[in-house]
């Protein structure tokens, strides 16, 4: 029976995997998608397949995030006769350059985003009909708001997450800001107030005919990266470009949620099947796992204790925001949980080390490749070009400890139940402690929160599927650690 229901989800899961990707695919139906040189700063151009010459419309991504993250709007506006134009700003996805200042200094870090900004907008404006337009989301909402104020020949701007500063009555021209109704209260406040101080949502005040045009809306349902794959936002962007310009689309929008949960779920569903494709590395299952009684202090001890004995460790070392400090994070905690599972008993392993590292090389394939692609294609740069390439190693140095210990404290006959999500969770908060004590510093790290939610939810099933299969928790450790590696090392900004 095993068996067998592990051919039907193999099935179903191809299927999600299908439908989704053809979803996906069609959306781009009647859109021409090419590169554009812009110097070091990697760009792509969509634009209606009829050749027709419309607005340009240059779309900025956030902080930590890529061009590939601001597709569903570059794929609507395509298909609604615009020119869009994405990009990776200094620091991110696969621009080589690394982000002058960093947190460090806000001036040398928005100079150099404007700048970056302003070629793109200068290569972009021979693409289409001499209008043009600017959208950002989050980061990049607040400077494409400062490029523009002094800027008239902006015709419209679409600020997502953003504060907006330096806002004039009619500087920028003809502004529209939205934010998820699940973000905090604060940036909704300050959103609101760059409209008025008795602004009313979805009500358009001034006029665009002489740049005043201003509305505020909240998009339903979604947070600060979920609004970029929302049918408000998507919805409230289009008819705002529309009226500024006076046009008519098919209105058309590439809500493609839906699409990716198929595609993702498919992928995730996929590895139990997969999974009893690795190597048998022990006769009977291992692991240090205990009862709660016993394993309450492995939990917990780490969390606690992590960020505050980091708070005695000076400076940056690495050339990957925040990179140095998440990697001695997992370091330190994976000692602690290691010396810990030591002081309870914990046995070691007796699995064979050639079959682990044929385990330990599926799963990683599985996360890298099967996941990987995907997200680079359709989500963010997950591919670690250049200098990132070498980052991979020195992530790997503290991904390595952690997950080594965690899946050998979750693992095994006697393991407490619910014990993998617990770890998770608590090493979740401790991040966010690290945030509470240092928030100036490591502000950062509560934007990918609910990014590594994600990824710890798939790898604790995939750890499970394959302890599984292969008797030991090492296989799905060492893989995982370096896929997270891999991840941390292609995503987190690159800085001086």
């Amino acid at each position: 029976m095993r068996r067998i229901a592990k051919v039907v989800v193999a099935l179903l899961a191809l299927a999600a995997i299908g439908l989704g990707g053809w979803r996906l695919h069609a959306a781009r139906e009647g859109v021409v998608e090419t590169s554009l040189a812009v110097g070091e700063i990697p760009a792509r151009v969509f634009r209606p397949a009829s050749g027709a010459a419309g607005p340009v419309l240059v779309v900025a991504h956030g902080f930590a995030g890529s061009q590939q993250m601001m597709q569903a709007f570059a794929v609507t506006l395509a298909r609604n006769g615009y020119v869009a134009v994405t990009f990776d700003f200094p620091g991110h996805g696969r621009n080589p350059v690394p982000l002058a200042g960093g947190l460090s200094d806000d001036r040398a870090a928005a100079g150099a985003l404007m700048a970056a900004l302003g070629r793109v907008v200068e290569a972009a404006g021979r693409l289409g009909d001499g209008r043009l337009a600017l959208l950002g989301h989050s980061m990049a909402a607040d400077i494409v708001m400062r490029w523009a104020v002094p800027r008239p020949e902006v015709a419209a701007m679409v600020a997502l997450s953003g504060f907006g500063p330096e806002v004039t009555a009619d500087r920028p021209r003809n502004l529209l800001l939205l934010v998820g109704a699940w973000e905090p209260g604060f940036l909704q406040e300050a959103a609101r107030k760059v409209v008025g101080p008795a602004t009313e949502e979805r009500v358009t005040y001034g006029r665009f005919d002489d740049g005043t045009g201003r509305r505020y809306a909240l998009a339903a349902g979604v947070e600060h990266i979920g609004i970029l794959y929302s049918r408000d936002a998507l919805a409230e962007s289009l008819a705002w470009l529309d009226g500024v310009f006076g046009r008519l689309g098919d209105g058309f929008l590439d809500i493609r949620g839906g699409a990716l949960a198929l595609l993702f779920g498919g992928l995730l569903a996929l590895g139990w099947p997969l999974s009893a494709l690795l190597p048998r590395a022990v006769a009977r299952e291992e692991g240090g796992g205990m009862g709660w009684r016993r394993f309450w202090v492995v939990a917990l001890v780490p969390a606690v204790a992590t960020p505050l004995l980091l708070r005695l460790v000076p400076g940056r070392f690495l050339p990957l925001l925040l990179g140095d400090y998440l990697a001695l994070h997992c370091a330190l905690y994976g000692v602690l949980t290691g010396l810990l599972m030591w002081w309870r008993g914990a046995g070691w392993s007796r699995a064979r080390p050639g079959r682990v590292a044929l385990g330990a090389i599926g799963v990683a394939a599985y996360a890298m490749l099967g996941f990987g692609v995907a997200i680079d294609l359709l989500l963010t740069s997950f591919l670690p070009v250049g200098m990132r390439a070498w980052l991979v190693p020195a992530m790997l140095c503290g991904t390595l400890p952690w997950f080594l210990a965690d899946e050998w404290a979750v693992r095994g006959p006697h393991a407490a139940r619910l014990a993998a999500p617990a770890t998770k969770l608590a090493f979740l908060v401790s991040l966010l402690l690290a945030v509470a004590l240092d928030p100036r510093r490591l502000f950062f790290l509560v934007i990918i929160v609910p990014v590594m939610l994600f990824f710890l939810t798939v790898y604790g099933l995939v750890g499970r599927w394959s302890w599984r299969a292969t008797g030991t928790p090492l296989p799905a450790a060492i893989g995982h650690a370096l896929a997270l590696a891999w991840a941390l090392a292609a995503t987190f900004p690159l800085v001086e």
